[in-house]
């Protein structure tokens, strides 16, 4: 009698990462609450509340970036408003727009995006394409992109 062997068969190893999405543009957010630079500061904080976000995009008419406006942006504002004795409704987010903005290409790899959001410390990136914004990725999207992704062997 022969000695028998305890292991299994052998399956064919397939490579799950390859069959697995890794860019940006797979996990990124494509419908975005957008802002424009002529909308007053109290409207803008009324949004991010309401909709429990800590910033977005500002664009033009044709959609192309401006620029990001955030939370801490618009603490700016309040802290001049009082300041200089302004009221709130009156201003414009013109002038707080942050517009030397980072972007994603979203052909990135999510572990490459991984990276570039520890280095700049920042929460969120958007998407161009073709000089028009198409999507922004978050600290919290890269989270959801490796908890699918978990359990298997990244290359």
């Amino acid at each position: 009698m022969g000695i028998k062997s305890f292991q299994g068969a052998r399956r064919q190893q397939t490579s799950e990462v390859e069959a697995t999405p890794l860019k940006v543009s797979d996990y990124m957010t494509t419908t975005l609450i957008t802002f424009k630079e002529n909308q007053s500061i109290e409207d803008v904080m009324q949004t991010l509340v309401k909709n429990r976000i800590s910033g977005g995009p500002v664009v033009n008419d044709s959609y192309e970036l401006i620029g990001i406006i955030s939370e801490t942006d618009c603490m700016k504002q309040i802290s001049e408003s009082r300041y200089y004795n302004m009221p709130l409704q009156d201003q414009s987010i013109e002038k707080y727009v942050t517009k030397n903005v980072d972007t994603i290409d979203g052909n990135m790899n999510i572990f490459d995006a991984a990276t570039k959001f520890i280095e700049s410390k920042r929460r969120r990136f958007p998407i161009v394409k073709g000089g028009k914004l198409v999507g922004q990725i978050s600290q919290s999207d890269v989270l959801k992109a490796a908890m699918k992704l978990q359990g298997q062997n990244y290359k």
